[in-house]
């Protein structure tokens, strides 16, 4: 049986402001091509469909489609929900979708219920967590001492064994959206700590024949059988070296399994690029079409920087000023010798504060006179 992998697809969410509803629908159509192209029999999506418990109407109809479009490339598709999904919302219609082939799968009752999905060697059984909210599930179960993720992750699975227990020959797959441990933030996932512990540990999972992780979004494997297949598209610009990705897992008749990770396509990269202004403006020119985060180190801050890269790079989204060498120290200090004095002074610092260069004469020259008018006018005042 040939598995493909997904998870936190966070439709609906935007980049520093820019919408990024029509890259998250190139992106799912990419994943019902390929489930035809290799003929996928099952698709797992292991949480963070949307990211907001509320989703926009928009968001909701690229959702919709991408389903659709995966469904009707032939694979079977379960879905569980995720930390930022409303699990209440998600988990509606689920029995009339899965008569369709689409298994939702957001109620901590049924962890124990597995999809059961045949192949020529029999049955595999799927077995979808929900993100398993602590203090939520130690109270729908009953559990004893203070909530944690490891604790209710630890019953989840006490329940999922007991099922498999009764079942002979049956293969197995978990999908779970957790921080597991020995696995590596990419740095645009909410964290889900509580009391200061967000992960489990990925012994829990021992067993299983393949467990389909979500939550973390850089593709990694925490073992050869317990992998994030990591989100589909680069929501920080921390995640511009990622190769964004889906893992197709062949299961073996026995439950053994082979992973191949398939790239998935960029609808517009990400880069980071540091230098002056002029350097910036003057350089770059692959880099015209990138979502960009700009770091100026020119001495002096530029005057209307984000206009001027925009004019160039259309879609430069953040500009940061670290000046390779400071004209003026920032850090606060008295005034030197010769310099002005009471107001003057103050807003002399001010103009180094924020662009790193002391007032020229002709702007002394303009201060003083701006100050000298502002106490004639009080004392005629």
């Amino acid at each position: 049986m040939l598995l493909l992998h997904t998870s936190d697809w966070h439709v609906g969410r935007t980049f520093h402001g820019r919408s990024l509803l029509a890259d998250q629908e190139a992106v799912l159509l990419r994943l019902a091509e390929m489930v035809r192209e290799r003929q996928v029999d099952l698709v797992l999506v292991a949480g963070d469909l949307y990211d907001r418990a509320v989703p926009s109407p928009e968001a909701v109809q690229v959702v919709t489609r991408g389903l659709e479009a995966i469904r009707g490339a032939g694979a079977t598709v379960v879905v569980t929900s995720g930390n930022h999904d409303s699990a209440a919302r998600l988990g509606a219609f689920t029995s009339f979708l899965a008569a369709g082939g689409l298994h939702l799968r957001t109620s901590l009752t049924r962890v124990a219920e597995p999809v059961l999905i045949e192949d020529d060697h029999g049955p595999v059984a799927v077995y979808p967590l929900p993100y398993l909210e602590p203090e939520i599930a130690r109270q729908a179960w009953n559990l004893t001492g203070p909530p944690s993720h490891q604790a209710a992750m630890d019953h989840a699975m006490a329940q999922v064994r007991a099922d498999l227990a009764g079942r002979s020959g049956v293969r197995s797959v978990v999908l779970a959206h957790a921080f597991v441990t020995g696995a590596t933030a990419g740095g645009s996932e909410r964290s889900i700590a509580v009391g200061g512990v967000e992960s489990v540990g990925a012994d829990v999972f021992d067993g299983i024949d393949f467990v389909a992780l979500g939550h973390l979004h850089g593709a990694q494997a925490v073992r050869e059988t317990v992998r994030y297949s990591g989100s589909p598209l680069a929501y920080s610009f921390g995640e511009s070296h990622q190769r964004k990705s889906v893992s197709l897992v062949e299961l073996s008749a026995d439950g053994r399994v082979t992973v191949e990770i398939a790239p998935l396509p960029v609808p517009r990269a990400l880069a980071v690029v540091r230098g002056s202004l002029e350097e910036i403006l003057s350089g770059h020119e692959e880099l015209r079409e990138h979502y960009l985060s700009v770091e100026l180190t020119d001495k002096v801050r530029p005057l209307e920087p984000m206009r001027k890269l925009q004019q160039v790079f259309p879609h430069t989204l953040t500009i940061a000023w670290d000046p390779v060498e400071v004209a003026v120290p920032r850090a606060h200090r008295a005034p030197s010798a010769g310099a002005l004095s009471g107001d003057d002074a103050l807003i002399e610092q001010f103009l180094a504060e924020c662009r790193g260069d002391r007032a020229s004469a002709a702007e002394r020259a303009l201060i003083g006179g701006a100050l000298a008018a502002q106490r004639r006018g009080e004392m005629t005042g």
